[in-house]
């Protein structure tokens, strides 16, 4: 997903910002996302054959060992070309084997955990690791205190680019749709691939959906977007909810939107922070150490989100929406409190501890 992608170009960005001249090269998995949007975003990057550990087939992790070690050695021979000052790993499947190798040869390395629960790779690399950069509060329990600064998360810059009336110009004109600034808008985010569950939930309960007095933006993915397509076009004289497979001006689409729904990915919840926008959490099953939960959770814990279980989303979460974008007074209550939990200047404190172990 790309997940891991905005936060490491965020960083990348702010370190040219600081120092034009300073080099950078990305290290990826090959098929991953990160080879084409790399790119896109002006970085070189060198794909690794490396992929996670198969949780269920354990004999198939045979060509997963063997790929990694092949992986290790392609890594030590692009550190010995490029020479890098620090290696900076912000998850993904090619920071294990990257970030290992950095240590072993001398290199300072820091590590970025975006997520409450801190994954097996970053808690295996935090020994030999020079500085962890965090997001929440309490992860001493996985990291060395000495070696922990809270800095957040970086997000997607210019989010919060965009006003309301340029958002309803927007999708009037782009999507043929008669949204209107007076009515309440629900902004539902599906992830660049999609979220299965979410789509489904939504399709179960559109005829609601286009019944009330909200309006909807739908971000399916481009994996669902077929199937959410058909089932909003048995409403051909729907002008109230967009449906589309990605959403290339998100500035704008958070700027309208009064409620969000979201998965609980670490850069979700970030910019929903940043943003200050009252948002429904539906957490992945689907991820290692069921860390969406864990951030969504930190969350709820502090009135600053509503969490809806994957397993009750068909039958509770619409249901759910349409009645919290009607309660104003736990809209502000949302708003004021996720507000708090925002950390606006992540990318630029990590560029600066980059720099730091770079003078070291």
């Amino acid at each position: 997903t790309g997940g891991h992608i905005f936060p490491a170009v965020s960083i990348a960005n702010e370190l040219r910002r600081q120092d034009p001249d300073c080099e950078i090269l990305f290290v990826g998995a090959e098929g991953r996302m990160e080879m084409e949007r790399v790119p896109a975003a002006g970085y070189n990057i060198v794909g690794l054959k490396v992929e996670g550990l198969d949780r269920k087939n354990i004999f198939r992790n045979i060509k997963v060992i063997y790929n990694l070690l092949r992986s290790m050695a392609k890594v030590r021979g692009v550190i010995k070309e490029f020479r890098p000052d620090v290696a900076v790993g912000v998850g993904g499947y090619a920071s294990g084997p990257t970030l290992k190798v950095a240590g072993s040869m001398g290199i300072p390395t820091l590590l970025q955990e975006q997520n409450s629960y801190a994954g097996v790779t970053n808690k295996l690399l935090a020994k030999q690791a020079s500085c962890i950069c965090v997001a929440y509060e309490g992860m001493e329990r996985f990291f060395p205190k000495d070696k922990i600064i809270l800095t957040g998360n970086p997000v997607r810059q210019n989010l919060t680019k965009g006003t309301k009336e340029e958002a309803i110009r927007y999708f009037n004109e782009e999507f043929g749709m008669e949204l209107s600034a007076d009515k309440k808008t629900l902004l539902i985010i599906g992830g660049s691939l999609g979220a299965r569950t979410i789509n489904q939930s939504v399709i179960a309960h559109l005829s609601e959906l286009l019944a009330s007095d909200v309006q909807v933006i739908w971000q399916t993915g481009k994996n669902y977007f077929a199937d959410c397509e058909l089932a909003v076009n048995a409403f051909p004289s729907n002008r109230t909810l967009c449906c589309t497979a990605f959403l290339s001006q998100m500035p704008l689409a958070y700027a309208l939107a009064d409620l969000v729904i979201s998965r609980a990915g670490a850069s979700s919840i970030s910019e929903l922070c940043l943003l200050g926008k009252p948002s429904i959490l539906v957490p992945s099953p689907n991820v290692a150490e069921d860390h969406q939960t864990h951030n969504a959770m930190a969350l709820v814990k502090k009135d600053a989100a509503v969490l809806v279980k994957d397993v009750d989303a068909s039958n509770s979460l619409i249901p759910t929406a349409l009645s919290l974008i009607q309660d104003e007074k736990q809209l502000s209550i949302l708003r004021e409190n996720i507000c708090e939990l925002a950390l606006p200047d992540s990318a630029r404190l990590i560029a600066e501890e980059v720099m730091k172990l770079a003078k070291r």
